[in-house]
């Protein structure tokens, strides 16, 4: 790689950081020379961020436009990260703002220092198992590293790059997607249904409630195996039932437009006691004489709860939503495992459980890295827009 290049990425971020702050922050303050200089040192420092550990491999000359590309992401990244904390920081500098807000009510703690006291044992496990992790997770995707060999090789970004042209990694994605959407959205269905059946004032309530939360309780490789029993082509109950009433018999495990539906529903069935239980806990909050009110005025039992029960329940809808999307991203490698092994046709082949087979069956610890850090960022993001678009929308209180 040529010397100079690495020398103009510098300047440019050092460029783009100093107009970022001044424009954000310092734009006709006295300050503003001041401003410049943290801009420009910011910048150099995101673009230093991953490129420092990659000695700026993707710009060399072996390498295609895509790993160029995914350079420029890689410091646009970088900066993000610090340059948003840069302009907190000035922000509150120059306003000459506090750093931690004051909370006078009694019981609080004067000082920060014994409040840091009591966070450490926690900021110390999480450095541990949590930071330290997700760092090293970062360095094996740059390696091409095999499972029980004792060397490994620097490949630069090859384990992210090499993905844009593998279209089976593109049909997990689409995989992954749809399975989770269609796990969060029945799922929730089913349990507002049934929560509201459940909340009914019925002799015995308290005994259906806590059997309907008990599937919550057991884990996702015992639901795979139960629902492995059930949908078995040939001995299992289901296809009892179905070839009884109806004479028909449905491949659920052999066919790749029928095993999805195997997976979701063990999914559904894992998860909704969870669900339940926050439902039954919002519909207990949702106030009866608003209800009255609405019954007096002519609105009838379905327009009752469309108008009022859930936009009430919204915030804990919206909660339910970005916990069940991260189980369904995350924690169904389980069932999947049990129930269909990824298959048929890898129609059940999640993300979660592609990394399983590329690290461990495959032996390729760098790839599966770099997977598991793209699977990581997608749930990040989706996870922000659920904010960005739907957080709006939730109603807190009546």
């Amino acid at each position: 790689m040529q010397g100079w290049i690495p020398a103009l990425i510098l300047g440019i971020a050092a460029l783009l950081g100093a107009v970022f702050l001044y424009n954000t922050v310092g734009r006709g303050h006295r300050a503003s020379l001041i401003v410049l200089g943290a801009g420009a040192l910011t910048g150099v420092a995101g673009a230093l961020l991953f490129m420092l550990p990659l000695n700026f491999c993707t710009f060399e000359q072996e390498h295609d436009i895509i790993d160029q590309v995914f350079g420029v992401l890689l410091i646009a990244i970088g900066m993000a990260i610090t340059l948003l904390p840069a302009r907190w920081v000035l922000t509150r500098l120059l306003n000459k703002q506090s750093f931690l807000a004051v909370d006078a009510s009694p019981g609080a703690f004067k000082g920060i220092i014994l409040p840091f006291v009591f966070l450490a044992p926690t900021l110390i496990i999480l450095a541990v198992f949590l930071y330290y992790p997700s760092l090293e997770t970062f360095r094996l995707s740059t390696l091409l590293a095999r499972l029980g060999a004792p060397r490994t090789a620097f490949v630069c970004v090859d384990n992210f790059t090499r993905l844009v042209d593998d279209s089976t990694y593109f049909n997990t994605v689409v995989v992954t997607l749809l399975i989770s959407l269609a796990i969060v959205v029945i799922g929730l269905i089913l349990s507002l249904f049934v929560a509201v059946l459940a909340y009914q004032p019925v002799k015995g309530a308290r005994i259906y409630r806590t059997l309907l939360i008990w599937p919550y309780a057991i884990s996702p490789v015992v639901a795979g195996v139960i629902f492995l029993l059930m949908f078995n082509p040939t001995g299992g109950i289901i296809n009892y039932g179905l070839d009884s009433v109806f004479g028909i018999q449905i491949p659920w495990l052999n066919d790749p437009s029928v095993a999805p539906w195997a997976v979701i529903l063990a999914s559904v069935w894992k998860s909704m006691g969870y669900n339940i239980l926050f439902y039954i806990a919002g519909l207990q909050n949702v106030p009866k004489d608003l209800l009255e009110a609405a019954s007096i005025d002519g609105a009838n039992l379905v327009r009752r709860f469309l108008q009022i029960t859930i936009p009430l329940l919204s915030p804990i809808t919206f909660f339910l939503v970005i916990t069940n999307l991260t189980y369904a991203f995350f924690e169904t490698f389980g069932t999947i495992d049990y129930l269909t092994g990824g298959g048929p046709l890898n129609s059940t082949t999640t993300m979660m459980y592609r990394i399983y087979q590329i690290g461990i069956r495959n032996n390729d610890l760098g790839k599966a890295a770099a997977e598991s850090i793209i699977l990581f960022v997608m749930v990040i993001g989706l996870t922000v827009i659920q904010f960005r678009t739907s957080g709006n929308q939730v109603t807190y209180g009546a």
